[in-house]
Parts: structure tokens; C-alpha cells; sequence
């Protein structure tokens, strides 16, 4: 996956409707999280009117327990939070100005038409309800570019189709593990699934991180995430769709520099002596003479010791110069070497 590089975790800042409608709090956000350290931004492209319909049925109601209740239907929830079209272009055209990558989810095919078009996304974002929608999936395959994919409304049928669909057209696939909940509990996170989700479907996988706190994203990471997208907010008082599960961007850098210093702890897989080690290698043990030695005397246990530091012949000589004879006098303190030993 090219946007995926050095094995490095591809740390995404999810900015959703928390622009509150306002362009200036959008672009605050690419730039913010251009300083803490995200390699990209995203937005979700989207119209109310084509993501669902402006209806009384009972069926388009958000329910008492949604916590978005207080826009009463889907439609004035994504309404509200909605990235109004006309912004695309300066959105991305800013994010390329202070070279950020940016990228989006989009949630119907007339939009991905357009954003083919008029916008050249390097990246596309399934998000979970829209997993099921087959046709959006093929189109989306249909770019060659990379298709993050996530799983939170999907059973593992439901997940093994989407990714066979783009996968026809596509091998550029990566799932995120995602719980649909919000904020998600910990509990319901089921991490060690991305394994075996990289198994089975031979993807990259990543996590969709919707827990308040940056613990889980960390974690993640350190689990072989190779995407991690989280929610931002310019403040944590902001009253905005998504800010109830959104970290700020203080809390986002922390997480960033924490994942990077986890990256540098992990590094690959080596046998070798680090440099930096290898310094202090004459801290290791070696053969040194404890007692006195005239030349002709055997050696033995009682005269010969296995101590620090390493000057002196390596331990797995040990059984190999015993009851051999000295070549030379040899003195208590001395390092034993391979020259003061006959044949």
C-alpha cells in the first residue's frame, strides 16, 4: 500500500461535521492536524439528501437512546453535520498547499463520479453503513486506488463480500476494525480480531477508533494497525455532532508522538549488537587468570576464572585451554588469550 510507508502506522485525523458549518473551523482543523503530526486529514462527502430522505416515517426517526436524538431525524442530523459541496475544492486544495494528504469518505456513487473528476482523491473511505451498498463498492473498486473499508455494521459475510467485490477490480484493501458505538467502550473493541482479519482476507488492516481517550488508538498501533483513523475537535467544549467522542488536538499529537515512539521501540526484526550496545560490549564476561601461572603450569579451575569485563577469552573457550600448559608466566588479574596457550 503506497500512502503506507516505512511500516509505519498511517495516522489519520477524522474531521466529520465537527466544522460546526463553518469553512474557517474546517480549515483550522487541516492545519492543525498538519502540526500534530497527522499524515492526513478526512472528510466525509456527503449530501442529507442523497444519504437519506427528508421523511416523518417512523423509520428515518433517531431514537431516544441515540445520542444525537436532539436533531430528531437522520436528515437533520446529517443536515447539520453535512460538509456542504461547494467546499471540496478549497478544502483540498488547502490540505495540498500545506502538503497534508487528505482524502474522503463518500457515500454514494454520484459523488465519487464527481470527486473522480473534479477532485483526484488519492484515497477512499467506506464507511460502516455503507459496507453493504454492493454497486458503491464496485465503482469504488473500479478507481484502482486504495479503499479503506470499515467494519463496525458488518458481520463476516457482509465484510467478505464488500471486500470481494472490490477486490475484483482493486487488491488495494484495507479493513479497519470498528465499533459502531459512540463513544465505544473499551470492552467492545475486540482488537485481536485485526489479526485475524489480515489472515483472512489478506489486507492491511488498521482501527476506527471511536473510545474518548487516545489508550485504544495507542494500543492499536502497537497491535500492527497500519491505519488509524480518530476524531478531532478544535475544542473539547465545542458542542458540535461528534465532539462527545472527538479528542482535541493536544490529545491527537499525544497520541501521534506516543505511536511513533512505539514505532522506534519495535523496529525490526535482529540478532545483531545495536551500536549503541556495542560500546558497552567489554561489560560481557571472559577468561582471566585468578591465580598466579608460571609458563609450563596446566591450567585449571582454581587458577583460571570466567569474570567481567571482556578482555580476555571468550567463555565458550573455557573447557577447551583446562589442563592445557601455559606458554608464559601469567599473572592474577591478567586476561587470558589464545597465545599463552600450547597446542
Amino acid at each position: 500500500m503506497k500512502f503506507i510507508k516505512n511500516n509505519r502506522c498511517f495516522i489519520v485525523a477524522e474531521l466529520s461535521g465537527n466544522h460546526d458549518g463553518k469553512l474557517n473551523n474546517l480549515l483550522k482543523m487541516i492545519r492543525q492536524a498538519k502540526i500534530a503530526g497527522a499524515d492526513a486529514v478526512k472528510i466525509q462527502a456527503y449530501e442529507a439528501d442523497r444519504i437519506t430522505m427528508n421523511s416523518d416515517k417512523k423509520f428515518f426517526k433517531l431514537g431516544s437512546t441515540s445520542k444525537w436524538k436532539k436533531y430528531n431525524s437522520l436528515y437533520k442530523l446529517y443536515k447539520k453535520a453535512e460538509t456542504p459541496k461547494h467546499w471540496y475544492k478549497k478544502i483540498f486544495l488547502y490540505a495540498k498547499k500545506i502538503k497534508i494528504t487528505i482524502f474522503a469518505s463518500v457515500f454514494d456513487i454520484n459523488t465519487l463520479k464527481f470527486f473522480e473528476k473534479e477532485i483526484k482523491c488519492p484515497i477512499y473511505k467506506v464507511a460502516s453503513p455503507e459496507i453493504v451498498d454492493i454497486p458503491l463498492l464496485k465503482s469504488l473498486g473500479k478507481t484502482g486506488k486504495p479503499i479503506i473499508l470499515s467494519n463496525g455494521l458488518a458481520d463476516f459475510s457482509d465484510l467478505s463480500l464488500a471486500v470481494k467485490t472490490i477486490k475484483k477490480y482493486n487488491k488495494n484493501v484495507v479493513i479497519l476494525k470498528c465499533t459502531s458505538t459512540y463513544p465505544a467502550p473499551k470492552f467492545s473493541l475486540n482488537l485481536a480480531t485485526m489479526k485475524d482479519m489480515k489472515k483472512k482476507f489478506s489486507c492491511e488492516i488498521g482501527f476506527s477508533d471511536h473510545t474518548t481517550g487516545i489508550e485504544s488508538g495507542v494500543f492499536a498501533a502497537a497491535l500492527g494497525a497500519k491505519v488509524l483513523e480518530k476524531h478531532v475537535v478544535l475544542k473539547k467544549s465545542s458542542k458540535t455532532v461528534d465532539s462527545f467522542f472527538s479528542v482535541d488536538f493536544k490529545e491527537f499529537k499525544k497520541m501521534v508522538d506516543v505511536i511513533r515512539a512505539n514505532e522506534q521501540s519495535l523496529g525490526k526484526i535482529s540478532y545483531k549488537i545495536n551500536k549503541t550496545s556495542k560500546i558497552n560490549l567489554h561489560g560481557r564476561k571472559s577468561i582471566f587468570i585468578y591465580k598466579d601461572i608460571k609458563k609450563g603450569e596446566k591450567f585449571t579451575e582454581k587458577n583460571l576464572t570466567i569474570i567481567r569485563p571482556y578482555h580476555g577469552l571468550h567463555p565458550k573457550f573455557y573447557d577447551f585451554v583446562l589442563n592445557k600448559k601455559s606458554k608464559t608466566n601469567l599473572f592474577s588479574g591478567d586476561p587470558l588469550k589464545l597465545k599463552h596457550v600450547q597446542k
